[in-house]
Formats: C-alpha cells, structure tokens, sequence
C-alpha cells in the first residue's frame, strides 16, 4: 500500500518537474524570437531613413567619421579668435557685446517675431557664421573688416563693409535691410572690427570663411546626398529641411536648410563649392576641421542635395554684369562659356575651370 502511494507521489512530481520544464522552454524559445526579430529589424532601420531624433542636437552618426574622412591637424600659425578678455569697456565695449548678441540672436530682434522690426526669415547670422564668425573653416569673420572697402565682382562697384552686412540682410537672411547707421548695424560692426581686430588688409589666413574642396571628376549627386543627409544631418534639421526652432519659437536651435525660413538662391552658401566646403568642416553635430565626419564627395552631394531643394528666390539680375568675373559655380546664366546652368551648379567643375582659363588667357 505504502509503496503506491510512494509510485503516485514520485509520478506527480515527475509531472510537475515536466510543467516546469516546458515552461521555461517556451519562456526560453519566446526569447530566442525576440531577439532574432529585434536584431531583424536593426539591419532594416539602419538599410532605410531614420526618423526625426525629437530636439536632438547630436545625431548618433556623428559619432563616427565616414570611411575616407581622416583627422587633419591644424597648422600653428592658423588664426584664432581674440579672447574675450581684450573686449574694452565702457560704450565700445557695449557695442562690441551688443554686437555678438545681434549675431547668434539675429532673429530675437528682426525675425517673424522680432522685437526690432520683423524684417528677416527668422535664422540668425551665427546659423551660417558659426559661434560669432570665430570657427575656422565655420565662415569666419577673420578677415572681413580688414577686406573692405573693396570692389565686389558681384555688384560690379566698390563696396563698404555695412554695405556687405546689408547684403546678408537681403540674401542669407532672406529679408529687408535696417538702418545701416543705426545703432544695431554699427554694433555688428564693431564686434566684426573686434573680431578682426589683428588681422592686416591682405593678410592670408588658414581657415579663413570655407574650405575650398578638391573638383570632382564627376557632378555632385542630390540623390546621394540626400541618403547621406538622412543617415548624418536628418536628426537636427529635419526630414524636410525645416530645422529646429528654439522653445520660445523666437530663432532657430538647429537652422531650415530650405523652405521659406531658408537662406535664399541669393546667398553665398547657394553656391555649391561654398556649402560644400562649410559642410565638410562643420557636419554633423560635432565635427571639425581637425576631426571631419565626411568624405569630400559626401560634403558636395549633401550639398547638391539641400541646394536643389526649394527655398526664396532673389532678383539677381543685376548680379555679375561682368560675365568674366562670375564664378563657376553661378548657378545662373548667362555665362561666358558654353556650359549649362545645371553643370554649372552642380559639376563637373574641372573642364568649366579649364575653360574659363583658357578663355582668359586668350584675352590677355
């Protein structure tokens, strides 16, 4: 009698024993799904276009420079910034201050919700001159007090240094021009005076405003930049180009790289060598003239990319009268050779160079 009431208990826990283990088999199986879905997933996010990373000014991608993109030092002669220290008091100094604000704030007073007028497409000039026009290769202002006034192969006159920030007013700012005797144009240019404050008329500087890239052998291409653009620039300034407003909704975190709060075809960085030199040096998030996160051919199809995206356009008629003197890069005819305005914006630029050199020693 003991001995079957010993067989049933052995048999009820040898089948309690096998519950257990199918249990935990099937929590283990579960698992082993789990991750061969997840890991499944993963390579498909990142074959595709991220989504918009919400206020982030770091996209993961820029954590690592692309393949081709080596660490470049930095000659010791390269200019640098004066150190705030040097800034003067009393009423000079406020106006050098004043000066700076109005460059990484240009918006806070004379964008759609400026406090001045409401005159500017609401980016600030420091989004294209960046921290103050004092990074090299980041559209410095190392030399620009020192250049003017010089004649303007764009104007085809001799043209003033307020004159030169009106025009950033008309074009990158995509607005109207305040009084350049007023007391906020006289303030910027205090503090570019401030900035250049050591540099000669003529005097040639290392990372002077952008870098200027190597040709390719081959036209800038806008559908791989923009695959380029998803994976590295995507998470600051939008799926569309759109940017990042700021909380307040005053200016701009992250700047619209086209749309209606863009710079316009007018501006200096809608020529393409110009935005390509900026982006090598300065994108993503992060990236440097010693520490680059982009080969040269990604930097001119990000570029051929956002400058074939729609965005204000400026009247330039007026522009380049002397086609000799128009860069090759114009995106807009007519010109003195006999290449298209589409190579001409977007390459190649190699045999457009030969040509305007060979047509130029002809003249001579």
């Amino acid at each position: 009698m003991k001995n079957q009431e010993d067989e049933k208990e052995l048999l009820k826990a040898i089948v309690k024993m096998s519950g257990y283990t199918i249990y935990v088999a099937l929590i283990i199986l579960a698992c082993i799904v789990i991750l061969i879905v997840s890991l499944s997933n993963l390579g498909q996010s990142t074959a595709g276009i991220p989504p918009i990373a919400a206020a982030s000014q770091a996209p993961a991608s820029a954590a690592g420079a692309s393949e081709g993109s080596t660490p470049r030092p930095i000659p010791a002669h390269a200019w640098k910034a004066p150190d705030d220290n040097t800034i003067p008091t009393g009423k000079a100094g406020e106006l050098i201050r004043y000066g700076r604000e109005l460059i990484a704030h240009t918006a806070r007073y004379f964008g759609p919700k400026g406090s001045i007028a409401m005159i500017t497409n609401g980016m600030n000039c420091q989004n294209c001159h960046l921290a103050g026009g004092t990074k090299l290769f980041g559209n410095d202002y190392a030399c620009f007090i020192a250049s003017y006034p010089k004649m303007s192969g764009r104007s085809g006159k001799i043209q003033s240094a307020s004159e030169r920030v009106a025009e950033c007013f008309e074009r990158s700012l995509a607005g109207k021009v305040p009084d350049t005797a007023g007391r906020e144009i006289q303030s910027i240019l205090a503090y570019l005076k401030w900035v250049g404050k050591d540099v000669k008329k003529g005097q040639n500087l290392f990372g002077n405003a952008t870098e200027k890239l190597a040709f390719m052998n081959r036209a800038a291409n806008p559908v791989k930049g923009q695959q380029v653009f998803a994976m590295k620039c995507q998470s600051c300034h939008g799926a569309n180009g759109e940017g990042l407003l700021a909380a307040d909704k005053k200016d701009y975190t992250n700047p619209p790289l086209w749309g209606k709060h863009s710079y316009n075809d007018g501006a200096g960085l809608y020529r393409i060598s110009n935005l390509a030199g900026f982006v090598k040096n300065n994108m993503p998030f992060g990236a440097t003239y010693e520490n680059p996160q982009l080969t040269d051919e990604e930097a001119w199809d990000i570029a051929a990319f956002i400058n074939t995206q729609p965005r204000p356009h400026k009247n330039q008629h007026n522009d380049w009268i002397d086609l000799k003197n128009k860069p090759m890069d114009f995106p807009f005819g007519p010109y003195a050779d006999t290449f298209s305005e589409k190579q001409h914006k977007l390459g190649p630029f190699k045999p457009i160079e030969d040509a305007q050199t060979a047509l130029n020693t002809k003249k001579i």
